[in-house]
């Protein structure tokens, strides 16, 4: 549909980012699901950046279930929730630098507060919430590349995450970048994850559609409708 993607699963995925890090050079990670395929599709420039991407994960069931019946087949989904829960487990124990950016003020302090409790031996290298104006943008960068953190999790929407990242990735000099997304108020717990029966029939959305029905109505059930017409417009060129 466009956008490559890694078929991995979470331990070589972990394994990958580890590499990454003993490198130190900056690398851009990425998540691919439904919403993300449906905007790339729509926007080269997300597309280019998705590409280029030093590694990319495949988030959401109905991708994973596209992807066999188009005869490509993946070893599993590496959510991103999951994929950040576990990264910031193995930087306490590896002593990575961690940097969080995103979400609102109270949130993002509240992640601090919360894994520096969960994790003996986590090293927080920086936190800033994911409001800022243009003007200020500069500032921003500047701040997490004084940190020098070895990862930097990105809580805000897409496509604005990804854009940030791919201009921005290499002038911060971050090892491992990741988009997060809605995650960080997952871990404090404002928003609740499916239950795993939920997860593994992709019905995730829906539960959080039920969460927030004023906001996410749009993203499900009309704009990620053209997913439909990817999968129809892939299987028809086989």
């Amino acid at each position: 549909m466009g956008c490559l993607m890694d078929n991995l699963t979470m331990e070589e995925t972990l394994q990958k980012v580890e590499g990454f890090i003993s490198a130190g050079t900056p690398h851009q990670h990425v998540v691919v699901n439904v919403d993300k395929l449906v905007k790339a599709n729509r926007d080269p420039e997300l597309r280019r950046i998705i590409n280029e991407c030093a590694l990319i994960n495949v988030d959401g069931m109905p991708v994973v279930w596209a992807a066999r019946l188009l005869g490509k087949p993946l070893k599993e989904r590496v959510a991103g929730v999951d994929l950040f829960e576990a990264l910031m487990k193995r930087s306490a124990e590896k002593g990575w630098r961690v940097y969080l950016l995103g979400a609102r003020e109270e949130v993002v302090s509240d992640v601090k507060r919360i894994y520096e409790k969960k994790y003996a031996g986590m090293t927080l290298a920086g936190y800033r919430n994911g409001y800022w104006k243009p003007e200020e943008e500069a500032g921003v960068v500047e701040q997490i590349a004084a940190a020098k953190a070895d990862l930097l999790f990105v809580a805000i929407s897409s496509p604005k995450k990804e854009h940030f990242l791919g201009q921005y990735q290499a002038q911060m000099k971050i090892p491992f970048a990741m988009g997060v997304g809605g995650t960080f108020d997952v871990a404090v717990g404002r928003v609740k994850r499916a239950p795993l029966w939920m997860q593994k029939s992709g019905l995730e959305w829906f539960y959080r559609f039920l969460q927030e029905p004023r906001r996410m109505f749009r993203r499900y059930f009309i704009d990620d409708m053209g997913f439909i017409w990817l999968f129809l417009k892939e299987a028809t060129r086989r």
